[in-house]
């Protein structure tokens, strides 16, 4: 299982790293129907934090942003989201080796994308502190420039200036 194909199937919604019913039934590879009702009978284990259903409007803005096509007709329920507990949760009611073998895979793609952002957020960071640094070295400069432009006007005034006294 490639972590990059996981990775893709990873979305944002209501501010958390979610999975769909869709993706994780291909992964594990059952029929989505087949999924959401192993969950169903043990509705217990997955709390509003665990997994929630979508909205129409989530739905609709969720498939214009991955383009997907509504399949062989639409679907007839709106998908529920799995956040990285619920995904964890599945590992323990569905049995098969090959769901371990997925489950270990999609834990391993939550901590990449972990990994990244907090990687991400020192590099941003770091940039920041950068561009700090630069806007005080150009102030110095802007200064330095303005003092000179300021000296030379003063100077070409004070030779514009009629001298007094005797002259030849």
């Amino acid at each position: 299982m490639h972590l990059q194909a996981i990775q893709t199937k990873i979305y944002e919604l209501r501010g958390q790293k979610v999975m769909l019913d869709y993706d994780l039934a291909e992964l594990y590879e059952v029929e989505t129907k087949n999924l959401n009702l192993t969950v169903k009978r043990n509705l217990r284990r997955f709390p509003p934090d665990f997994m929630f259903q979508l909205t129409k409007e989530e739905w609709d803005a969720l498939r214009l942003q991955i383009e997907t096509s509504k399949r062989r007709g639409g679907t007839r329920y709106l998908p529920h989201a799995f956040t990285e507990q619920g995904v964890a949760m599945l590992s323990g009611i569905l049995n098969s080796d090959k769901a371990i073998d997925v489950n270990i895979a999609i834990m391993r793609a939550f901590i990449a994308l972990k990994q990244f952002a907090l990687t991400n957020t020192a590099l941003n960071t770091k940039l920041k502190e950068l561009e700090e640094s630069y806007n005080q070295q150009f102030k110095d400069v802007y200064e330095a420039i303005d003092y000179l432009l300021q000296k030379d006007k003063q100077e070409s005034s004070q030779k514009q200036r009629q001298q007094i006294g005797y002259k030849r």
